[in-house]
């Protein structure tokens, strides 16, 4: 059986309430205060009840307020409701508290009830609300200068193609032009040596502009352009291109292997570049005294070009870079080393084609490095994905 609590006197509720509750003249005086609100500022009541104003407890900014909109608000409307001030606890600290007013007159005296309830949690979830928007405010504003910075750079980085493109490939036009005219007149052996190297020179520097270009084109979020169209036989493609590595390569021998036939459809133009990018990183990283195989492949969905050379294997943690630009798979010397854009190159044109590059290597059986595409070209999906990856 249950008991009921047994009643508590009114002015015991009042002292003993769950927030601060206050009586005061017209200017503020204090003419009673609770137990509560005496605990809360660590004052006694005899302290306060006819010797201090409510408002000489709050800070100068309350006192600003209390003076422009308290008090006015407390004549025109009657009362005043949800007002968040600091109030100074006898120890000289600060505490804040969510107060409500009303006024009352009774045969022609005026006094206010006040009550009052404590606010640190909501003051603490205030500051850490204005400390949030502050980091916020400073986290966009160094975003927009991360954009801005970021537009100068492809600004910058749109001239340096334009440099390149125009600055660099004229004059180099103009050796090769000069090296071909220097080949139809009688030269000696020596001669003929020093215009092979200037022609082999020239070619590299080509390939280096071309190279840079389509990585800056990659990078500047475009993709890899490629022109897709119906190419009859992709074993003549590549015959074509071994053949002219060939002479670019005179003292090692490239092996070609044909797997499947039918039409395709690729861009042949890339398809070369890739080709020579895969060739020239076997050349320069593969033993010298074996021979570098090229394979083509077309199967009922898909076509491939890997090329596979002996010598010393990749470390399994640089296969996952291989394709990254400015990397390289290995630190083995070599006079053939380029920046380390080729392979890069051959991942994104693989991109732009719907399909991917990949990397097999070990001390048994070597190094090769496959591109595989969609026999029938990109899909639009395939596209897409392609030029936001290269964002």
């Amino acid at each position: 059986m249950s008991h009921a609590a047994p009643p508590v006197e009114p002015v015991v509720a009042l002292e003993q309430a769950p927030c601060g509750l206050m009586h005061t003249a017209a200017d503020g005086t204090f003419l009673w205060v609770n137990h509560t609100f005496c605990v809360w500022l660590g004052r006694d009541a005899d302290a306060l009840v006819g010797r201090v104003r409510f408002q000489d407890l709050l800070s100068m900014g309350g006192r600003i307020f209390h003076q422009t909109h308290w008090a006015p608000l407390l004549q025109m409307q009657g009362s005043v409701s949800e007002v968040k001030l600091e109030l100074t606890r006898g120890d000289g600290t600060a505490i804040p508290m969510v107060l409500n007013a009303i006024r009352q007159e009774r045969q022609g005296v005026v006094t206010h009830q006040l009550a009052a309830f404590v606010a640190r949690d909501r003051d603490q979830y205030e500051r850490e609300l204005v400390q949030s928007r502050v980091r916020l405010e400073r986290a966009v504003a160094e975003s927009v200068r991360l954009q801005a910075q970021a537009n100068d750079r492809a600004l910058l980085a749109e001239q340096m193609i334009g440099i390149v493109s125009h600055d660099l490939r004229n004059p180099l036009s103009a050796i090769r032009m000069g090296v071909t005219l220097l080949e139809s007149e009688p030269l000696s052996s020596a001669q003929h040596e020093v215009l092979n190297r200037m022609s082999r020179s020239v070619d590299r520097s080509a390939k280096l502009i071309t190279d840079l270009l389509d990585f800056a084109q990659a990078r500047l979020g475009a993709g890899i352009s490629v022109n897709v169209e119906t190419i009859p036989g992709l074993h003549c493609v590549v015959a074509e291109t071994i053949d002219e590595l060939a002479l670019i390569y005179p003292q090692r021998a490239i092996e070609h292997v044909r797997l499947g036939s039918g039409p395709c459809a690729a861009d042949p133009h890339r398809l070369a570049q890739l080709l020579g990018n895969l060739v020239s990183n076997a050349m320069a990283y593969g033993s010298p005294d074996t021979p570098v195989v090229v394979t083509s492949s077309i199967d009922e969905d898909s076509i491939s070009i890997a090329v596979h050379n002996d010598g010393e294997p990749i470390l399994e943690a640089s296969q996952a870079k291989m394709f990254e630009p400015l990397s390289r798979g290995t630190n083995a010397a070599s006079v053939n080393r380029s920046i380390g854009l080729g392979l890069f190159i051959v991942s994104e044109i693989a991109k732009a084609h719907g399909g991917s590059a990949m990397v097999r290597s070990s001390a048994g059986e070597g190094t090769t490095l496959t591109v595989q595409l969609p026999r029938h070209g990109p899909t639009m999906r395939a596209v897409a994905v392609t030029n936001h990856s290269a964002e």
